[in-house]
């Protein structure tokens, strides 16, 4: 199952609170601005955020649409060339690409995103990519999670710095670094506990993180990745702003976006942000982690929206729709 069935289904679970508030619409064959109104309101609530909705309705606005024309493909090819536009330059499959030297990458995240998991579906890519890889269980907080770490990396066939529940989390990663270089491996994920974004003493640990392993190589981390879970909605948008103070993020993960209604919440984080997005979760399996192309995103967002669940009947000039 591809991007867009994958997405396609995840939306159809919700499909009801996806097209909240757009009940008993009527509209003119040329849009007027109580439809449009209501297109912003409903892009609003989709999570896209007060941004982009504003941005696209007024696109919306200005293209003049031809009555003759079906206004609901119109509405969707803007929509559609909108998120091209602003993710294209967002995309960074370089990411996954064989380095020639040490890359170490700090993976982070508040609670229950799925760092851990995600952690393995990169090794997963990496490896095909030609990448040796070595993975830091630094997540030494949360009990089994070194286990986990370790049954992702026989299960992806890769190597694993470890050490006991309670262990300093930054000596780990540093560990896991020096074995790396030792071992010529060109690639260091470190995984870390789930941390609340409000929580100082965390998020100073994990800053800690980040500076003992510039003690064995002073670029390191050379990439700073931020889980996020699309079920969160507009809860997102806090986390990457905290984050991103405590140490800049260089790039971005959604999961869990096979069963949400709120996809759109990566619209409203590339308009916000403008970080790099490296991949999209679509499951639970391992090859369920998608690298991030914004056409194909588009093409599934688009051919999921409200667009697909209104039924559209013309009489006597006007258009009702009914949900």
């Amino acid at each position: 199952m591809g991007i867009f069935d994958k997405f396609k289904s995840g939306f159809k679970k919700s499909a009801s609170a996806f097209t909240s508030g757009l009940r008993d619409i009527v509209v003119k064959k040329e849009i007027d601005d109580k439809t449009l109104d209501k297109i912003e309101e409903y892009l609003i609530q989709s999570d896209v955020g007060v941004i982009a909705a504003s941005e696209i309705k007024e696109i919306i606005s200005d293209s003049k649409i031809d009555p003759k024309k079906d206004i609901a493909e119109e509405i969707k090819t803007i929509l559609k060339e909108y998120i091209i536009t602003l993710m294209k330059p967002l995309e960074n499959d370089n990411f996954f690409k064989k380095k020639e030297k040490i890359n170490a990458t700090l993976v982070s995240g508040v609670n229950g995103v799925g760092k851990t998991t995600t952690i393995g579906k990169i090794s997963k890519i990496l490896k095909a990519n030609g990448n040796k890889v070595m993975l830091a269980a630094s997540d030494t907080f949360r009990a089994a999670a070194i286990e986990q770490l370790e049954n992702w990396a026989n299960k992806v066939e890769v190597e694993i710095t470890k050490s006991s529940q309670g262990a300093d989390p930054a000596s780990v990663a540093y560990k896991a670094i020096e074995n790396a270089i030792a071992n010529n491996f060109n690639q260091v994920l470190i995984d870390t506990a789930g941390r609340l974004q409000n929580k100082k003493n965390l998020m100073e640990e994990y800053k800690k993180i980040a500076n003992v392993t510039k003690k064995i190589d002073q670029d390191a981390p050379h990439d700073v990745i931020l889980i996020l879970d699309a079920t969160s909605g507009q809860n997102v948008i806090n986390q990457v702003e905290e984050f991103n103070k405590i140490i800049p993020i260089t790039g971005l993960i959604m999961t869990k976006l096979d069963g949400t209604a709120k996809g759109g919440i990566l619209l409203a984080v590339a308009k916000k942000y403008k970080l790099p997005i490296i991949a999209l979760g679509l499951g639970e399996k391992e090859d369920d982690l998608q690298i991030f192309e914004a056409e194909k995103f588009a093409d599934a967002f688009t051919q999921i929206n409200w667009l697909k669940y209104w039924k559209l009947e013309v009489y006597k000039n006007y258009i009702y729709i009914f949900l």
